[in-house]
């Protein structure tokens, strides 16, 4: 018999902690990374110091590879919204047709990277917190001075550095994990976690983003994801339930196909007169 270490113990004793309380782990997860940044401000000066040549320029923003891995990133966010988005599509095209997943799936992705990413990361705190980005402080270059995590200021105006948007889209392909069968969730969360790490790690090389920008943002993001999630798949409401969600979808399909040919019946009509007036 196998006896666990005291490392396997604590690491399992904190997946089970995470997975049985998800909502106190995120919570606990974001209060000790701010607590952190907080109390040692220069961490984030110390981090982005290490992408930064002295001269003004951060190395790494220039060099193509890096630029295609960001747009290969931004690639993925677009082809896993574009395909849940088509999961519905698809369903409201072909309305009898059962659909080809749990409805619950694209819905969930989507109001993820809506609510999460849209609304709360890009449109509140980066549109309302003010912090420049370290490429715009006098530290690396810049005109402002640096500002430490959660202290909102109106150096930036309108798309700032707190917190970061691309790190916040990333740890959303983390969803793909939440919706997969059970055994594909580890394979599956490893090469997405991987992902997440060269993306928002990217953005700190970039002298986009601070690294508490990335690392609270992955907080703020799961936060969102995990309250969607617990809502849809855990206290699934009435609207919800697969079989409810499908037969709506088909009804919703079938009124959309009957207003479709209702308004092509129309334009063939006028159409066809438009042409008789010049018989």
């Amino acid at each position: 018999m196998v006896q666990e270490g005291p490392k396997t113990s604590i690491l399992k004793k904190t997946i089970n902690f995470c997975s049985e309380r998800p909502f106190t782990a995120v919570i606990s997860y974001i209060l000790v990374v701010s607590v952190i940044f907080l109390i040692f401000p220069g961490l984030d000066i110390w981090a982005s110091n290490i992408f930064y040549d002295g001269n003004g320029n951060f190395p790494v923003s220039r060099d193509p590879f890096w630029y295609n891995v960001r747009y290969f990133g931004v690639y993925i966010f677009k082809w896993v919204a574009a395909l849940a988005l088509l999961v519905m599509l698809f369903k409201l095209a072909l309305p009898k047709l059962k659909a080809v997943m749990d409805l619950r799936h694209p819905i969930f992705v989507i109001s993820s990277l809506a609510l999460g990413s849209g609304l709360v990361v890009n449109t509140f705190f980066k549109n309302m917190w003010g912090r420049p980005r370290p490429r715009s402080t006098d530290i690396f270059g810049g005109d402002s001075p640096f500002i430490g995590v959660w202290h909102p200021t109106n150096y930036c105006d309108s798309n700032c550095s707190f917190v970061s948007g691309e790190a916040s889209a990333a740890i959303w392909l983390m969803t793909l994990v939440f919706i997969a069968p059970k055994a594909w969730r580890l394979p599956l969360g490893i090469p997405i976690g991987l992902l997440v790490f060269v993306l928002s790690a990217n953005r700190v090389a970039y002298g986009g983003h601070y690294l508490s920008d990335t690392l609270l943002s992955w907080g703020i993001t799961m936060l969102v994801i995990i309250a969607i999630y617990h809502y849809l798949y855990q206290r699934t409401p009435a609207w919800a339930q697969p079989d409810n969600l499908d037969a709506s979808f088909t009804k919703a399909g079938i009124w959309l196909h009957v207003k479709i040919g209702t308004a092509a019946c129309w334009c063939i009509r006028n159409i066809k007169g438009f042409i008789h007036r010049f018989r």
